[in-house]
């Protein structure tokens, strides 16, 4: 692995190169929020209203799952102050645009913006960094969990995507609450409450069946696209001491259309660069970092990374291997010499 730098040492080689003015927000994003909102609340009354057949309601099913995704993927543009830069009205628009996946502005600001941007892929501050194998050792689940064989880890674990989001998201809440001040508290709860008491309730308005098909479903769709992004995002990355994003991150490749309809959200190196730019612009960075730093820059499809942490454990070793404890295997991270298409090992003993 190179010499590790942090996020600014890199930002301040790149910004003299930007054009002026990338750093401002860009509100005419919105307007994509909006179309979302019209597209989500027109199904809903579709699959409320009307008696349609099972395939057409699954049909707007999966309509509303990518406009739950693709809110939340404005909703993390929004709260990074890229969009909008009056407080009240950033919360406002970043708490309606993660109404459907029920995360909290001020939660998702503390939880991602404070302390995941700040402590990014570090083994102990980082809350969305995976576990090493030291630590996982103490955990009596885990030891069992890892007596499975790697495919049968690898199923359940993607299986688990269409949930990760929402179970990660509470479990941050959780974790966080008490950090806040007491008058703050009680808005952080209502922020997480009012929306599960929403989607709950609308279940007495809508019956079982059609809130399944407007709720329920979509979902567990907009879970899938969304960690399906979040786990490529440093996964196959190493833990890093320092927060060196051209290390520790990796920009995901997906077709134009797809990153019209996701905000440009595959750029996740870029975006660890700089946080406080909205996204419209990163392709911008892209070319700056290919130019400054090809050999140290990660990207690679989305499928082809999913492949590759489909065929890796999930336990860091080391910092910068990925251990699998049942056969005594090391997987090389990014950085290190994994090469996704032919996932290279050695076996080794590991002190479980």
């Amino acid at each position: 692995m190179h010499d590790l730098h942090s996020f600014s040492w890199y930002a301040k080689q790149i910004k003299p190169h930007l054009p002026k003015g990338v750093f401002k927000p860009v509100p005419s994003r919105l307007f994509g929020g909006l179309a979302y909102v019209i597209v989500t609340i027109a199904a809903f009354l579709a699959i409320g209203l009307l008696d349609l057949h099972p395939i057409l309601n699954l049909t707007l099913s999966v309509i509303i799952g990518f406009s739950f995704a693709g809110l939340g993927f404005l909703g993390h543009e929004i709260l990074h102050g890229t969009v909008i830069r009056k407080p009240w009205l950033r919360d406002l628009l970043g708490a309606i645009a993660f109404f459907p996946l029920s995360t909290g502005p001020k939660l998702w600001r503390k939880w991602h913006n404070m302390i995941h941007h700040v402590h990014t892929q570090h083994e102990e501050k980082d809350p969305d960094a995976w576990p090493t194998l030291e630590k996982i050792s103490k955990m009596k689940i885990f030891h069992w969990v890892y007596r499975l064989p790697l495919f049968v880890r690898s199923t359940f674990a993607f299986a688990s995507l269409a949930v990760q989001f929402s179970m990660h998201s509470l479990k941050m809440f959780f974790t966080y609450v008490k950090d806040f001040k007491p008058k703050k508290q009680p808005v952080v709860w209502l922020q997480v409450l009012l929306p599960w008491a929403f989607w709950i309730s609308l279940l007495f308005v809508m019956g079982l069946t059609n809130w399944l098909f407007a709720f329920f479903i979509p979902l567990l769709i907009a879970n899938l696209i969304v960690m399906g992004y979040i786990s490529t995002n440093h996964r196959l990355n190493p833990i890093t001491p320092i927060n060196d994003p051209l290390a520790n991150s990796l920009t995901v490749t997906v077709p134009k259309w797809v990153d019209v309809l996701h905000f440009n959200f595959s750029y996740h190196t870029e975006h660890h660069l700089f946080p406080g730019m909205n996204p419209k612009y990163y392709p911008l960075v892209k070319e700056q970092i290919k130019k400054f730093w090809p050999e140290r820059y990660h990207e690679m499809p989305l499928g082809e990374a999913l492949l590759a942490l489909w065929k890796t454990p999930r336990v860091y070793y080391k910092d910068n291997k990925l251990a699998d404890p049942k056969y005594g295997k090391l997987y090389r991270s990014l950085g290190s010499g994994l090469d996704p298409k032919n996932i290279k090992f050695r076996r080794l003993k590991i002190r479980k």
